[in-house]
């Protein structure tokens, strides 16, 4: 039996269903093959086919050269500073220091009267600044020493220390006699000694604890025994003459041997 034969067979409800089979068929074959040909086929000037795909256009970036300006070189500077806040040295003397650990060394043995102390390194605040501590042995606890370098040399602006923390006189007051003190302390038997120092005083190192001869001298009491507690007290003093200015220096002594254990010098000037 041939294919014609057996169609011509069927029911005529499935011939008519095969017949819009092969009608859709045949729609969808035509859809596919237009689908195929349209891409290769050219405008309708009849010119030849392009390609679909659609380039971005190339956009150039130019990057300007880099300028490198000159460097600019700031002229040199000479600073021009006042030395009287300075307590060491005297700015009438020759003595001047280029190095921070010998100014604060010659403040501790020559004005001070520590005997062969321990001088620590140099620690840098700002530029022209910094501390330098000072021991009467390794193991006691510092005088720490602030120094600043002025006009080309290195001057001691004065020196604190945990056990002696002086209020009154501020640093850099005018004073007049007698002079009164106040702040806290911890020393042997509570007692802090107070010596007034005028600049230019001659040096006496036979003079136990002040190798400048002291303006005057007294002593405050605080605490004892680790414990700060607080000092009053006030120093009469004649007129230092010509000098204008000079340091209060609080100092305690060694209980062995009566060397300088620590100090605190504030700078002071006369009325």
């Amino acid at each position: 039996m041939t294919v014609t034969t057996a169609i011509r067979q069927l029911h005529p409800a499935r011939l008519a269903r095969l017949a819009r089979l092969a009608r859709w068929v045949g729609v969808v074959s035509a859809v596919a093959a237009f689908v195929l040909v349209v891409p290769a086929c050219g405008g309708d000037d009849g010119g030849k086919g392009a390609s679909t795909t659609t380039k971005r256009p190339t956009t150039t970036v130019t990057t300007a050269p880099a300028t490198t300006a000159p460097p600019t070189t700031a002229p040199a500077t000479t600073v021009t500073e006042s030395t009287a806040e300075a307590v060491w040295p005297w700015a009438a003397s020759a003595t001047r220091y280029s190095d921070p650990v010998a100014a604060a060394r010659g403040f501790a043995t020559d004005l001070v009267g520590f005997t062969s102390p321990v001088v620590g390194e140099f620690r840098q605040g700002d530029a022209r600044s910094g501390e330098v501590d000072v021991r009467p042995r390794a193991d006691r606890p510092p005088t720490t020493v602030l120094v600043r370098q002025i006009n080309g040399s290195w001057w001691v602006l004065g020196s604190t220390t945990a056990d002696i923390q002086v209020t009154a006189p501020a640093g850099g007051a005018t004073i007049t006699s007698p002079v009164t003190m106040a702040g806290t302390s911890t020393a042997f038997e509570a007692t802090v000694n107070v010596h007034l120092v005028a600049d230019g005083a001659a040096n006496t190192p036979a003079s136990a604890g002040a190798p400048a001869a002291p303006l005057a001298s007294t002593f405050v009491m605080g605490g004892s025994m680790g414990d700060l507690l607080p000092f009053t007290g006030s120093l009469d003093f004649a007129s230092p003459g010509a000098e204008t200015s000079g340091a209060l220096v609080f100092l305690t002594f060694s209980p062995e041997d009566g060397s300088v254990v620590n100090a605190t010098t504030v700078r002071v000037h006369f009325a």
